[in-house]
């Protein structure tokens, strides 16, 4: 009888495993669309960045040409600067003294118009 009583009940409690499960579903189900939501922004900025980044290469472009290029992807590469994030993708069309580009990516939800020179960056959805 004394060993019955020295003896250690070890271990968790099937109520106390489904508690802890239930918790870490509860978490689950609030950070996996908050996660989606910040990848979705961050897709956003990528694109927003490279319009910005492609209208610093139309201004150089222009200095040396006295005009700007009609397609942006012309301009990545060293003799610019320009190089794209991956699957963002920007189109444009140019005259002589003006420009215009958009920019979106594959994964973001908005796209980023820039109208040039000396433009602002403007969002649509």
């Amino acid at each position: 009888m004394f060993t019955k009583m020295m003896r250690k009940n070890e271990g968790f409690t099937l109520i106390e495993l489904m508690i802890v499960v239930a918790i870490i579903g509860i978490l689950a189900a609030i950070a996996i669309p908050q996660f989606s939501a910040y990848r979705t922004r961050s897709f956003n900025s990528a694109a927003e960045a490279d319009i910005r980044n492609a209208a610093t290469a139309q201004e150089a472009y222009y200095v040396d040409n006295q005009t700007y290029v009609n397609t942006p992807s012309s301009l990545v590469g060293s003799n610019y600067g320009f190089y794209t994030t991956m699957d963002v993708s920007i189109s444009g069309a140019a005259g002589a003294t003006q420009y215009t580009m958009t920019a979106v990516h594959s994964s973001g939800n908005k796209t980023y118009t820039l109208s040039g020179p000396g433009g602002s960056v403007t969002a649509m959805n």
